[in-house]
């Protein structure tokens, strides 16, 4: 009788979960997978099952679609979100109206941030990135 080795799988973006189980599942691996349910880069904790956000231990206020922007760029970090791409991803806008939704949540989000909206930058014309 011969037993399956056992992986744990981690990782905060579910379609590479499911893309790596499904490969190690393939490959003959008995597969356990998990999210991470924190996100941290340097002083900022972005607490996912609490939805909260933590900068050098202190708690930030954020309105929801403040925190489901945040949370979206920082899953998505280093890679450039598009405005339309999150206005339909955060705000489940699906028409290509021009607004300025994106933006003016961005600045108060970096207010709120303070010194930690380093980790935001804006790709000129094309979008937005969350860098570590």
């Amino acid at each position: 009788m011969s037993v399956k080795p056992r992986i744990l799988i981690v990782d905060d973006e579910p379609e590479t979960l499911e893309l790596v189980e499904f490969n190690l599942r393939q490959a003959g691996f008995d597969v356990s997978t998990a999210e991470a349910e924190a996100m941290k880069f340097g002083d900022v904790l972005i607490d996912l099952p609490r939805h909260q956000l933590s900068i050098r231990g202190k708690k930030v206020e954020l309105t929801a679609t403040e925190f489901k922007l945040l949370t979206v760029l920082a899953q998505r970090r280093g890679r450039v979100q598009s405005r339309d791409t999150l206005l339909r991803d955060v705000w489940d806008y699906n028409s290509l109206v021009d607004t300025r939704t994106v933006d003016t949540h961005m600045r108060c989000l970096r207010e709120k941030l303070g010194p930690a909206a380093k980790h935001l930058d804006t790709v000129r014309g094309v979008g937005y990135r969350f860098a570590e």
